[in-house]
């Protein structure tokens, strides 16, 4: 067991060795903390277990890019260039994944949701991008995809985009 846990610090070291040095953004959109460390535990309130003690030391993640116009016109270019198009559909309707159009969010829809979303990757089809993508490409696409956020009910469209009387459950 010691041995997996000196593995996996080895690992993580390695990693963070080989990650290339971040984008300076403008001093008004990134705090110095925000990225300081991110191996830190993210504070989400389903993380708490009854009966233990919260933890005090928790990251507070905040995209910098949040309305950015420019953000969201390159994370549209990710959005399309790392085939998230394919699988969330064209406006975000939902094609073989689940669509980000009405407002329903599988893992929760804030940005800081959504970026882990995006870098963690999530059970049954959503692959992890963390390894792959620099946080300011994730930020961008986080950006993007909140953007296509209308509040639309598409569960009662047909393809055609007309509305169709539910039946059974």
């Amino acid at each position: 067991m010691l041995f997996g846990f000196i593995l996996g610090v080895l690992t993580m070291a390695v990693i963070a060795a080989r990650q290339p040095a971040p984008i300076q953004a403008s001093a008004q959109t990134v705090t110095p903390k925000q990225f300081a460390d991110t191996t830190r535990f993210v504070s989400h309130g389903q993380h708490m277990i009854a009966g233990l003690a919260s933890p005090r030391d928790t990251l507070r993640l905040r995209n910098p890019y949040e309305g950015n116009a420019e953000a969201i016109a390159a994370g549209a270019k990710l959005y399309i260039s790392y085939n998230c198009v394919d699988w969330h559909g064209a406006d975000g309707g939902g094609a073989m994944a689940p669509a980000f159009i009405d407002g329903r969010w599988h893992f929760g829809g804030s940005a800081s949701q959504v970026y882990e979303s995006i870098t963690q990757g999530r059970p049954d089809g959503m692959p992890a991008w963390g390894g792959l993508l620099d946080q300011h490409s994730i930020w961008r696409l986080v950006s993007y995809v909140r953007s296509l956020e209308k509040g639309k009910n598409v569960t009662t469209e047909n393809f055609t985009g007309k509305t169709v009387e539910r039946t059974g459950h």
